[in-house]
């Protein structure tokens, strides 16, 4: 059975005064058990003082980006032993905006996976079609590219750590989202996608999110559907008692 995780991406926004203040908010809401996974991905400047601020509570901490080398000559990059350094769990990898705007390619994603993995961090995969490409009808063709190139060469033992995040790129950041039944008809397609690569109990095993303008209002509705085993979420995570709320939605 796939385990409820809600993660939440900051993105670009909050300095470490306004981080502190969220992650607070944050801390009163959460339950000690709050009946799912819950993560938060700061930037990097806020890394290592949420990480600290939220050290005797459930919240994980995860990291937006990293680096698949060990060090070097890399002028304005992150590894994993530095992510690991301020506490980092989990490590967001592959997210459409590292894709449209930075250029990543899927050999790069998976470097990137293969890396976090031997250093046992956790890494969210985000895969998730565009709206040219919905409306091209080739959203099947596009999630099988990324799966099966992002996650070449990762075992089956390696598989079970990862978490898989789908995202149509549609409905990031535009107040549009997924139908329920839109959302469910992708995420079962990757799980069966997932039984053909590995087999079906490994796919049984693996959380997939979704992500795309998750909101309160309409998280319960998405969350309930059979194969999405929590969100990946954007703005609605910039705000504690929306975050939280969708965390409840989660643990229902």
């Amino acid at each position: 059975m796939a385990k409820m995780i809600i993660a939440g991406n900051w993105k670009m926004f909050n300095n470490i005064q306004a981080s502190i203040e969220l992650v607070s908010g944050l801390k009163r809401l959460v339950t000690a058990n709050p009946g799912c996974e819950v993560v938060v991905c700061p930037p990097f400047t806020s890394l290592e003082a949420v990480g600290n601020y939220l050290k005797d509570s459930p919240i994980k901490l995860g990291a937006q980006n990293m680096h698949f080398e060990e060090n070097g000559a890399f002028t304005g990059e992150i590894s994993a032993e530095m992510l690991l350094s301020v506490g980092c769990v989990y490590v967001i990898l592959g997210h459409s905006e590292r894709r449209a705007i930075f250029g990543e390619s899927d050999e790069l994603i998976n470097k990137k996976i293969k890396k976090a993995l031997s250093k046992n961090l956790l890494p969210i995969f985000c895969i998730g079609e565009t709206l040219q490409e919905r409306e091209s009808n080739i959203t099947f063709d596009v999630i099988k590219k990324q799966v099966t190139e992002g996650l070449a060469g990762i075992s089956a033992d390696d598989m079970l750590k990862v978490v898989v995040a789908y995202e149509p790129v549609w409905a990031i950041g535009t107040g549009k989202t997924a139908s329920p039944a839109q959302a469910q008809e992708v995420h079962a397609f990757i799980r069966n996608l997932l039984g053909q690569l590995y087999n079906s109990t490994v796919a049984a095993a693996i959380t997939i999110q979704y992500g795309g303008s998750v909101k309160p209002e309409n998280a319960v509705e998405l969350l309930g559907q059979p194969d999405i085993n929590g969100a990946l979420v954007g703005g609605a995570c910039l705000k504690a008692d929306s975050f939280n709320s969708i965390i409840e939605a989660a643990s229902k």
